[in-house]
């Protein structure tokens, strides 16, 4: 069984995400999803509309998710990929070289991004509407 990592706050899920988890689960047979916690989102100085446990549900509805586990710091990649039997870690290729380090630990993909959506752009759309 060949298991994919991918990481992510995935606050306002939209087509640029599922599009996304769709692409990573493509690559394997099992997709896992790291979500930033609330307060890990506080460390990075972010803020979810919807809280951890909300968009930890959100996800595992979806089909292309099979598991959903907290992503609580950077640095826990390495020991999620040995705890897992991670094959491939995929990131939106707007991180192109910031997880090349874990190349030692197993495949590293980038995919294109969805061109148009991101959350940045809703949110700033939503407050510039409300």
């Amino acid at each position: 069984m060949k298991r994919v990592i991918t990481y992510g706050t995935f606050d306002i899920l939209h087509p640029g995400h599922i599009r996304l988890l769709n692409r990573a689960r493509q690559l394997g047979d099992y997709l896992i999803v790291g979500i930033s916690t609330d307060e890990f989102n506080t460390m990075k100085g972010k803020t979810a509309y919807y809280t951890f446990e909300q968009r930890k549900d959100i996800l595992e509805a979806l089909q292309d998710v099979d598991k959903v586990i907290p992503e609580n710091t950077w640095g826990q990649k390495i020991a999620d990929i040995a705890s897992y039997s991670i094959d491939t870690f995929v990131m939106g290729n707007d991180w192109e070289g910031e997880f090349d380090y874990l190349k030692e630990h197993c495949e590293v993909i980038y995919l294109p991004r969805t061109t148009g959506i991101s959350t940045t752009q809703i949110k700033k759309d939503l407050n510039k509407n409300g």
